[in-house]
């Protein structure tokens, strides 16, 4: 039996799904038109947040950083209540004690693109990606093929959305399983290390916490690791941000990855390399409120 709650005796719910202007509906019931241009194109966004005794963790920021994107590739959003409703919908007797991934996607809609589709999911955490809190992970550095800052030059180009469009994300874990390896870190042409396919890289050097720049490098501005860094002197450290290389994160004193579902994920090997468990892992993880 699979078992995804925060508690070994309780059995992972059913997914659930609900679409704006239809409310909940079997989770295998067809949501998409087949002209749907967030399938045609990719063309749509969303984001994903985690669950906890019932409630999504950092939901406002999470809609912000939607909203911010919305507006950067020009797709209509409904207004701000009506998605909370949707989500207040979806997650409605979801058990407090289950932890759970809740995903809310946005469409440019059929067609022309007029109307949106929005929907939202609720599932289970993976028991995979719980396991990697204690566990942690090894990841392999991966070229991303551009400048650090060329993204952000760019004018026209979008940066730092979480888009539907994933062939590159996808590519990239396909990758790391045929390496052997759990997760990718890209690296840039200039030598920096930027973010993995799902998560941003956070580091310790000293008593510093660390990680990288979204604004000069068009990366995606992690909502969990802002949180993290906002409140690191609970816990005795500052923060910064940070270019980096792979060089400088073999010599730090701890390396995670941190993303809204997983948490905080310590890497325990990078590029073949094994590293020491950091004593910090914990008490971050702690922090952040996630269960290890």
């Amino acid at each position: 039996m699979v078992i995804s709650s925060t508690r070994a005796t309780t059995a992972s719910p059913p997914e659930r799904l609900a679409v704006l202007g239809r409310g909940p509906i079997p989770a295998g019931e067809p949501v998409l038109r087949a002209d749907d241009l967030g399938v045609l194109r990719g063309d749509g966004l969303f984001e994903t947040m985690h669950l906890r005794e019932g409630r999504p963790w950092l939901r406002d920021q999470h809609l912000a950083r939607l909203a911010s994107a919305a507006a950067a590739v020009e797709l209509d959003l409904p207004p701000t209540d009506t998605l909370v409703e949707l989500l207040d919908t979806v997650q409605a007797g979801w058990p407090a004690e289950v932890e759970g991934a809740l995903r809310l996607v946005c469409t440019r809609g059929p067609g022309t693109g007029e109307t949106p589709t929005v929907y939202a999911t609720l599932s289970a955490v993976a028991a995979s990606s719980r396991a990697s809190r204690r566990t942690g992970i090894s990841v392999a550095t991966l070229p991303l093929g551009v400048p650090a800052t060329s993204r952000i030059e760019l004018d026209w180009l979008p940066a730092g959305i979480k888009s539907t469009s994933y062939a590159v994300n996808s590519a990239a874990h396909r990758w790391a399983r045929r390496a052997g390896v759990d997760d990718v870190l890209w690296v840039s042409s200039d030598g920096y290390a930027l973010e993995g396919p799902t998560s941003n890289v956070v580091w310790l050097t000293g008593d510093t916490l660390c990680t990288v720049p979204a604004a000069t490098t068009g990366i995606l501005p992690g909502v969990t690791v802002a949180w993290l860094l906002e409140h690191a002197a609970e816990v005795g450290l500052t923060a910064a941000e940070r270019m980096v290389t792979p060089a400088e994160l073999h010599a730090a004193d701890a390396v995670w990855f941190s993303s809204s579902v997983r948490g905080l994920t310590e890497l325990h090997t990078l590029d073949g390399v094994r590293r020491d468990a950091s004593s910090r892992t914990p008490e971050l993880q702690k922090l952040l409120g996630f269960t290890r």
